[in-house]
């Protein structure tokens, strides 16, 4: 089959070699973006005077028509003409008859496929974002519920003191605004138009570049046409964005592994979002929250498959920008797919009280409070540290905890310590009390959460 660009051409590739450098396959996603697209040139056109009114009148009626036929689902797509642009021209000049083929007037496919991934990338943000809130709004309401749910807290998987579980949820929360931030700030490179600026250096048609991307709905236009055209540092952006969202998604995923585990008890995730075994009928197993962990990798990929793809190229278009496109469907979709699993995950994680509070309850998660008791008696922190430590030690050994010692064993440690120490290590108190900004205490953890309720 003949090529809409075949003129300069005596020989037609073999089929095999057409496959392998068509994109069809998968930039056939943007089909409505492309659509979208050529009817604002076309308007353009018209409006320059370039086509008549009757001319662009004709293809905006062909374009129409394309777009519901893929709406029914009834235009098919081919290798042979490579890609979506040359697919749709191909179905246009069918549909119309030769003036489909003015529609290329003044463009080229370079700033064309620019302008759909812009168009496409501007829309799936936007409802990212959208996701973004729907599940902070999520932990907001399980982070209210739980303020005074009292859960262990780690450091080096350690037990290292009391929280609020609620505290501990909200942290994710604002994990989750810096992500909303960075691709609300991404979408101001996105919202850029490339469209007319050909295939490197713009056109010697009487174009409205301003017209084109007032139409679109962009908000300015690249001051550049080389620039335009080979510019993917909005994809970049999304896939760096996508990945650091990603990264907080897999610590609260493995999280929610070790919380929901027999060891811990935490949690228990809803049956939706669990798969058992084939062979062990006991199994409960965590399978959405390890995909999610699982799928973080190839999002990483993708952000760097596209860097090493571009960090060699020159100015200004070359055919291993192609390779832009699947990753960036491929990260949209898992984006998208993990936000929402993970909003149901959270939304219906039941919490074991119980567990938690006999967790904070046998451990020596309280040890701090016993030193910064001895700090406000005058003694200094570091003596302070060195008495609690072997205190410790001697519950260990003794097979008790701090709230268990004798007032005798206590004094023994520091002739500083009175009878209100036992309140000083009850868990609660202990995290009662840590009221400084940002602190875990429930005040400061019920100001987070009306901080919060009031970004969203």
């Amino acid at each position: 089959m003949k090529k809409l660009w075949g003129g300069r051409f005596q020989k037609s590739a073999e089929k095999w070699v057409d496959e392998f450098g068509a994109s069809i396959s998968f930039d056939q996603e943007l089909v409505f973006e492309d659509l979208e697209g050529s009817l604002a040139h076309v308007t353009m056109l018209g409006k320059c005077g370039i086509l008549t009114n009757e001319e662009a009148e004709q293809i905006k009626a062909g374009l129409n028509k394309l777009k519901e036929k893929v709406l029914n689902e009834e235009l098919s797509f081919s290798t042979d003409q490579e890609d979506i642009h040359l697919n749709l021209e191909k179905h246009l000049i069918d549909e119309i008859g030769p003036v489909g083929g003015k529609l290329h007037t003044g463009r080229s496919r370079n700033d064309q496929v620019a302008t759909d991934m812009h168009l496409y990338l501007k829309k799936q943000v936007s409802f990212i974002i959208e996701l973004i809130e729907k599940f902070q709004e999520v932990i907001l309401k399980k982070a209210e519920v739980h303020v005074e749910t009292l859960a262990p807290g780690y450091t080096h998987l350690q037990r290292a003191q009391p929280i609020s579980f609620g505290h501990h949820l909200m942290a994710y929360f604002w994990m989750l605004q810096r992500d909303k931030e960075r691709f609300q700030e991404g979408i101001k490179r996105t919202d850029v138009s490339p469209l007319g600026s050909g295939a490197l250096a713009g056109t010697t048609f009487p174009i409205d570049r301003k017209l084109t991307a007032s139409l679109l709905n962009f908000s300015s236009v690249y001051e550049n046409s080389m620039d335009a055209v080979s510019d993917r540092d909005f994809i970049l952006e999304f896939l760096s964005a996508s990945s650091i969202m990603m990264m907080h998604l897999s610590r609260l995923a493995e999280e929610m592994i070790l919380w929901s585990s027999q060891e811990f008890q935490f949690i228990e995730m809803d049956d939706t979002f669990s798969t058992g075994s084939s062979i062990m009928p006991q199994k409960k197993n965590p399978d959405m929250a390890e995909l999610i962990r699982g799928k973080t990798g190839r999002v990483y990929g993708n952000l760097f498959s596209l860097l090493t793809v571009l960090k060699g190229l020159p100015l200004a278009y070359n055919k291993d920008m192609q390779e832009d496109k699947e990753g960036m469907f491929d990260t949209v979709h898992t984006v998208i797919g993990s936000l929402k699993i993970f909003t149901g995950m959270i939304e219906t994680m039941k919490v074991n009280e119980k567990r938690l509070h006999d967790a904070v309850h046998h451990d020596f998660s309280n040890a701090t409070e016993l030193a910064d008791y001895l700090a406000t008696k005058g003694i200094p922190f570091r003596e302070a540290h060195e008495i609690v430590g072997k205190l410790v030690l001697h519950c260990i050994h003794n097979q008790c905890y701090l709230a268990d010692l004798s007032m005798e064993d206590l004094k023994e440690a520091s002739q500083v310590i009175e009878e209100d120490i036992y309140e000083v290590l009850s868990p609660f108190q202990a995290v009662k009390r840590r009221n400084s900004l940002g602190g875990t205490g429930f005040e400061q953890v019920k100001q987070q959460i009306k901080t919060g309720q009031q970004l969203i």
